[in-house]
């Protein structure tokens, strides 16, 4: 069951906010119980401070407590400081209207806060990705959400490169999940590949997180958020996780998915600031990677970018970026790389070939941002210094078989063929 409203035309108000959520999270649900609620981390755009204010009018005073916890999957673990901040609450709100509440990152990178709650089954998992893998699978995941009666997950859906949509379950896995579940989510949908996977409701990835929520014991429930172009809210669907899920999908997909009938031989997307570092802002090659010809060239601009990865850099720069035959080829070679950091690596690159020892990518992917050229070659892309692009150059030019792209990453471009 949920309750919920959207449209591509519509602004969901503060007043509506407030009714879908105390209509789709019954009071049964959460009165006099311990709630956590998951939330995105900076990396997504969404209204997340009048969601937060607003659960919090609606359950903070019926509830024994009311926690917050940022399902970073494996991005950056936030302080505080910067998780107050991405909430928009003050230091006199965090000691009076959120008294009752602590507020946590999911520590994936601690092995003391996971638990192994399932497995998987070689034989399921052959199954459920069509013969592609083939081993068990254990299921790991933040142990904090057994301290707790239910789980809020709070986030916006949009299209995914590995899982097809974000939002609803897969806050739970690989939000707060860990260990080898985590780098096997992320390989398997790359073996599938990203042109694949990216903008399908139902993929292989989404049975798995489905398989893996069997174990959870703990109810959950779904504030899903859809966005417009202008960051307005445009959706909100509240209650069963599923539920919610399916509806902002099917809004998302017609909001969030741009369909072209022609490539072009240069695409340049601008990445927005809330993709800090090549691990997140990778999401404009995979938001973009269709509409560029064979051979042609995909420029990540980003000159606030100085980093590959905080977390990965050093895994990235050992193997740099190829396409996903490079590894597929020789996986021995790379037993020692979490299977995370070749998916990733072989979404940036995209897809392509590799036959004799020669790899061949159906994309030039290239980098316009403060990392070094010589750190761009080791990791096998291409380097344009960011100084020496005048956007200008770019813009209103696809007749001339350019296409330019700001804030990229969250909207999917899909070649359309007649």
């Amino acid at each position: 069951m949920y309750y919920g409203n959207g449209s591509p035309s519509l602004i969901v108000s503060r007043e509506e906010t407030l009714e879908i959520i105390e209509k789709g999270i019954q009071e049964e649900h959460y009165k006099g119980k311990r709630v956590l609620v998951l939330t995105p981390d900076t990396t997504r755009t969404c209204p997340l401070p009048m969601m937060i204010c607003s659960l919090n009018k609606i359950i903070g005073n019926l509830v024994s407590k009311l926690d917050f916890m940022v399902a970073l999957g494996t991005h950056t673990p936030l302080s505080e400081e910067r998780i107050l901040k991405l909430y928009g609450i003050s230091s006199q709100q965090r000691t009076e209207t959120f008294s009752n509440s602590d507020f946590f990152n999911h520590r994936w990178d601690l092995p003391d806060t996971l638990a192994e709650i399932d497995r998987i089954s070689k034989d399921e998992v052959e199954v459920i990705s069509g013969g592609l893998l083939k081993e068990d699978v254990p299921v790991v995941i933040n142990r904090k959400i057994n301290e707790y009666d239910l789980l809020i997950i709070l986030g916006p859906v949009f299209p995914h490169e590995v899982v097809g949509f974000s939002g609803g379950a897969k806050y739970l896995f690989p939000g707060i999940s860990g260990g080898e579940f985590l780098h096997f989510f992320h390989w398997l949908g790359a073996v599938i590949t990203c042109k694949k996977v990216i903008g399908e409701k139902y993929t292989p990835v989404r049975d798995v997180i489905d398989r893996a929520m069997q174990a959870v014991k703990v109810p959950t429930q779904f504030l899903a958020m859809v966005v417009n172009s202008d960051k307005t809210l445009c959706g909100l669907y509240a209650g069963d996780t599923d539920e919610s899920w399916s509806e902002a999908a099917d809004l998302s997909a017609k909001i969030h998915i741009e369909r072209r009938d022609k490539q072009y031989h240069t695409v340049l997307g601008c990445s927005p600031e809330m993709y800090d570092e090549i691990w997140t802002a990778g999401k404009v090659m995979y938001k973009l990677e269709e509409m560029v010809t064979p051979n042609g060239n995909l420029i990540i601009y980003a000159p606030h970018i100085k980093e590959v990865s905080r977390t990965w850099g050093t895994d990235i720069e050992k193997i740099g970026y190829h396409v996903r035959d490079y590894f597929l080829a020789q996986m021995d070679r790379f037993k020692d790389i979490p299977r995370g950091v070749l998916a990733h690596s072989t979404h940036v690159k995209g897809t392509g070939s590799f036959k004799n020892g020669i790899e061949q990518p159906d994309v030039n992917v290239i980098l316009a941002t403060s990392i070094p050229e010589e750190i761009c070659k080791k990791i096998n892309l291409g380097y344009m210094n960011p100084n020496d692009i005048r956007l200008e150059d770019y813009q209103n030019k696809e007749d001339e078989g350019i296409l330019f792209v700001d804030h990229a990453g969250e909207i999917l471009y899909k070649l359309e063929y007649n």
